[in-house]
């Protein structure tokens, strides 16, 4: 079993990947409850007081409405950006732990490199967040505000340690990998980790199947009448046909909900079945029983496949689903706690025995 060196950077990117991922996952549970929901009902609200303004022929109203929308979307677009974000850089750094003996730099370099990918992938996601917030106030530029700009320098320290890792691969290739034992990484075979890769593959083939149905089916036939309905609404509203007005507006609201919901289900899945691959090569540093990484994989894996499958049914069941769905998730937060646990355990024991 590979060790984990206190200031090694193996240690730095398990830690700091599952940390962020499940940052990214509590962050998302919260956002969905207090921001998402209530954001698409304050959305669908301005854009119906939008078509009634039309329909009173109060243009300044109409600009309000709309500049009210703009600015509940920017307030979506950011957390969903802050989201994302931190979840792939948890993802991205499972995968640099992974791969840790091919990067032919000294242990210390290493430590560095870790140590700049987790600040700047802390970084970017916070500053983003922050972005809705802050504004333009006190920037120097007319156009990007102080949270962009550290966005901006987190991406860019992610970038610098993305390259400096692609780099020690290159070292390691050009030295005929003489300096590594492949036993040490990707032999893990046990139960639990099989468990793992098999469910994971099998959440990113249903994934990718989904996506593909749905581009094939719905997603352009979406795109066609989004444009449309929302001309119709105002047309039918400065020709006074409220009642029609309204109906459409509803009909893009419902259209706007089912692109939604269909893009989460795929996203969601497939994140959550990589996430699970991933998870399956750090197995060896989970310092629990096999029944416990046993219950963890399980729960994680049950998690994964309710979380995406009732995000979809919402379009059916509303809020029952979202609540079912929300479960989902705290099933997989609470399997990753778990697996934090017992990577925090084995970190300590290696401590206490003093290896070094």
């Amino acid at each position: 079993m590979a060790s984990l060196p206190p200031r090694g950077a193996r240690r730095t990117l398990i830690l700091g990947g599952i940390v962020l991922i499940l940052a990214g996952m509590i962050f998302g549970d919260i956002f969905a409850i207090f921001i998402l929901h209530p954001n698409a009902a304050r959305i669908g609200q301005n854009l119906m007081a939008a078509t009634e303004a039309v329909a009173a022929g109060n243009s300044a109203a109409v600009m309000e409405h709309f500049a009210r929308i703009g600015s509940y979307l920017e307030n979506r677009g950011t957390k969903v950006d802050t989201h994302v974000h931190i979840i792939v850089f948890g993802y991205i750094a499972l995968l640099l732990a992974v791969i840790q003996p091919y990067v032919a730099f000294s242990e210390r370099a290493k430590q560095r490199l870790a140590q700049l990918f987790v600040f700047g992938a802390t970084l970017l996601p916070v500053s983003v967040f922050l972005i809705h917030y802050v504004g333009l106030a006190y920037s120097p530029l007319a156009s990007i505000g102080w949270a962009s700009i550290f966005a901006d320098l987190g991406g860019l320290l992610v970038i610098i340690a993305c390259v400096g890792e692609l780099l020690g691969l290159w070292r390691h290739l050009r030295s005929n990998g003489a300096s590594v034992t492949p036993a040490e990484l990707l032999t893990e075979r046990s139960g639990v980790s099989r468990l793992l890769l098999s469910g994971g593959t099998l959440l990113v083939l249903i994934g990718f199947l989904h996506g593909a149905w749905y581009a094939g089916f719905r997603l352009y036939d979406i795109y066609a009448q989004d444009t449309s309905i929302l001309r119709d609404a105002m047309t039918q509203a400065a020709s006074n046909q409220m009642d029609a007005a309204r109906g459409a507006v509803m009909q893009y609201g419902g259209l706007q909900a089912e692109r939604a919901v269909a893009i989460a289900a795929h996203a969601h899945i497939i994140e959550f079945g990589i996430l699970a691959m991933l998870l399956a090569f750090v197995q060896p540093w989970v310092f629990l029983s096999e029944r416990w990484k046993r219950r963890w994989a399980v729960t994680l894996l049950a998690g994964s496949v309710i979380l995406p499958v009732f995000v979809q049914a919402e379009l059916w069941w509303g809020l029952i689903a979202g609540g079912i769905a929300d479960t989902g998730g705290l099933l997989v937060i609470i399997a990753l706690t778990g697996m934090l646990v017992g990577v925090l355990r084995h970190t300590g024991r290696l401590d206490a025995e003093g290896i070094r």
